[in-house]
């Protein structure tokens, strides 16, 4: 670790503190939502913590259970008939994950567009709000850190807003309510520029007049809460039962095919979800660092081949706790390790402070995160940039909150493709004309990289070169040019002769011509004979 890893703890502390608050009631909804023992989200949870943080280059990304696997865990579970063989799968997953770090797999996380992430951001941000609502209502029937449309509990994203209000808890309602003003209290200049304030976090303030406002309704049973309404972190009477929380594998089940088709799975899955947080995160981040996605792969699977062997859930880096984080004000990987420490400790020491912790007063913590990842002002933004930008961005939004996040990135991806091909297309060449007494000139200039994309436009063009016209195809700063392409060229030629057309190529003795060099180099000229048509015809 480096010697300086701490010189931001004023920053960092406060910010790991926050990234632990919104972690643990993350991690145990994940568990639930998997089908999983809760103690393996928090294993998880402390693993992508720790273990993760130290082997990774990611300043301020943080990992843990990702909620993009919950269905992937949960089906895995019931086919394979048992959580420790399951384990085994997790421990294959990260054996994969390391490998493909060391293969160099992480140059994927560069490819993906910047409208497309910055778009899976403000989705997040919105999604982030939309579910909380209902906790914030005191409506807890959807498990903490569910991010698809489609609910477990039957509802979507939408329907189970009209449905929340039907079971209203007013005591939560007030727990949320007094949260956010704290919040915004504290996000206020004045508040700043008080030193006391600036040791002393808005979360923590919430956190803690939420366990006080919480055990005063107790008595109310109009304002008191329910059980499933506030964090519920498994209990151990003493140390020895808390080390029975954990679970060994079952690696009599190594040799199960269908294991090993889990953790390739769970592998694939889990380096894609880590590199578009990866990429999201560094775009978050005010210093603008960029991450080693090689080795944050090898340090994921690190993470898997520990959390395997322990009980825990699969990890990946998760971007709602990483923009936890920034949000927060966290400057390194010491507020990620602050958090998985804390995750460790209260697990073992305080289990029943934070089963005091209500759902509602998180739920006000995550509305600030939400709104910071999806202000308007970043709409505007991209709207600014042209409909290039925009329309990727907006689809991708869009495709996230109404789908998941793989299959929004996978739409969004697509969408921002088809942009670049029309794009592509618009660019081939470059027509210059002039005439002399006798003749039409014109003079066609290739693009740099001609491919099949372009084969319509080229081929209109060339079909409409009017009769008794001579035609210069210039590919002088052409360095590739496609085989269908050549073929188009090579038509035109047989067809030139019946119109009239007196037919040069420059440059294209330089290119691979396949089959075509020889039916073409009749009518290739030389840099001599170039500057003489050029000077002739005035097609400079």
């Amino acid at each position: 670790m480096k010697t300086n890893l701490f010189k931001n703890l004023k920053h960092d502390a406060p910010a790991g503190l926050v990234v632990f608050l919104v972690a643990v009631p993350l991690c145990l909804g994940i568990a639930l939502a998997s089908g999983a023992p809760l103690f393996s989200g928090i294993i998880a949870g402390i693993v992508g913590g720790i273990v993760v943080t130290i082997f990774s280059g990611s300043q301020l990304g943080v990992s843990g259970p990702a909620a993009g696997l919950a269905v992937i865990v949960l089906t895995a579970i019931q086919e394979l008939g048992a959580f420790e063989t399951f384990l085994v799968a997790t421990v294959i997953g990260g054996f994969v994950q390391i490998g493909l770090g060391i293969a160099r797999a992480g140059v994927i996380g560069y490819y993906f567009p910047s409208s497309v992430i910055k778009g899976m951001l403000s989705a997040i941000g919105i999604i982030i709000i939309l579910k909380q609502i209902p906790h914030a209502f005191g409506y807890d029937a959807d498990y903490e850190g569910n991010l698809g449309f489609v609910q477990a509990d039957g509802e979507n994203t939408f329907s189970e807003l009209i449905n929340m209000l039907n079971f209203i808890t007013p005591g939560a309602l007030i727990i949320a309510v007094v949260s956010i003003l704290v919040l915004l209290i504290w996000e206020q200049p004045f508040m700043k520029r008080i030193k006391l304030f600036q040791i002393i976090q808005g979360p923590l303030v919430v956190v803690t007049l939420g366990i006080l406002l919480g055990l005063g309704f107790k008595n109310n049973p109009e304002l008191a809460l329910s059980a499933k309404q506030m964090v519920s972190i498994p209990i151990a009477q003493d140390f020895n039962g808390f080390i029975g929380l954990f679970t060994l594998p079952d690696f009599s089940q190594l040799l199960n095919g269908q294991v090993w088709i889990v953790g390739i799975t769970i592998a694939v899955v889990a380096s894609l979800e880590t590199l578009l947080c990866v990429e999201a995160t560094d775009k978050l981040d005010p210093q603008k660092r960029v991450t080693p996605t090689n080795k944050e792969l090898r340090a994921q699977g690190i993470g898997n081949v520990v959390s395997g062997l322990i009980g825990g859930l699969p990890v990946t880096q998760v971007i709602v706790r990483s923009s936890a984080n920034i949000q927060s004000g966290g400057k390194s990987k010491a507020s990620a390790l602050i958090h998985g420490f804390m995750i460790l400790l209260s697990a073992m020491l305080i289990p029943n402070i934070l089963n005091l912790i209500p759902f509602s007063s998180l739920a006000a913590i995550l509305f600030v995160v939400g709104y910071k990842l999806a202000k308007p002002s970043l709409f505007k933004q991209m709207y600014s940039l042209g409909l290039r930008q925009f329309i990727p961005f907006t689809v991708t939004v869009l495709a996230i909150i109404f789908t998941d996040l793989l299959q929004g990135i996978g739409i969004g991806l697509a969408v921002a493709v088809v942009y670049i091909l029309l794009n592509n297309l618009r660019n081939p060449y470059i027509v210059k004309k002039s005439r002399d007494i006798t003749n039409q000139h014109i003079r066609l200039v290739l693009a740099e990289n001609v491919t099949f994309l372009n084969k319509g436009p080229i081929l209109k063009q060339l079909s409409e070169v009017p009769a008794n016209t001579e035609l210069l195809i210039d590919a002088g700063q052409t360095k590739y040019i496609e085989h269908d392409v050549l073929e188009i060229i090579h038509d035109f030629k047989q067809n030139a002769k019946h119109k009239n057309i007196k037919l040069n190529m420059y440059c294209l003795d330089d290119l691979e011509l396949n089959g075509y060099k020889h039916s073409l180099e009749e009518v290739i000229i030389s840099d001599s004979e170039l500057n003489n048509i050029l000077n002739q015809n005035e097609l400079k």
